[in-house]
């Protein structure tokens, strides 16, 4: 498996949270494993900007050639802003799953749950 950014934290659900420059917004995405598994992605449903999810809620969906996948929060919290470059080019999933091809920010309800969430030795050891 390609290495893991060691500064994310991930989901056993292959999502992976990344801090930004703000204490308490995280980038959300699917990991490189899960975007390699799911094959090529040709759409993706994301949530409007002031959404609210609860932790592990179905927050949109990503569609490959041969299947279709939810994608689940990894901590309660509010859309901020979502990545609208995936409506015209989905494929930045598949090459660039930790940069272009975020999938929302989002503002923590409690920066601890984060703390709750797989370190990279851990979600390797879950996908190993």
């Amino acid at each position: 498996m390609a290495d893991l950014p060691p500064n994310l934290m991930y989901t056993e659900e292959h999502e992976y949270l990344s801090p930004t420059e703000e204490e308490d917004v995280f980038t959300v995405g699917i990991t490189d494993y899960a975007q390699g598994e799911l094959g090529d992605i040709v759409f993706v449903e994301l949530p409007a900007a002031g959404e609210t999810f609860e932790a592990g809620a179905s927050f949109g969906t990503v569609e490959a050639v041969k299947a279709v996948s939810d994608l689940y929060m990894p901590v309660t919290g509010e859309v901020v802003e979502s990545n609208n470059a995936l409506a015209d080019d989905p494929s930045l999933v598949n090459s660039d799953p930790y940069g272009a091809g975020w999938m929302i920010r989002i503002r923590v309800k409690s920066t601890s749950d984060v703390e709750g969430l797989l370190s990279p030795e851990d979600y390797a050891d879950h996908v190993g």
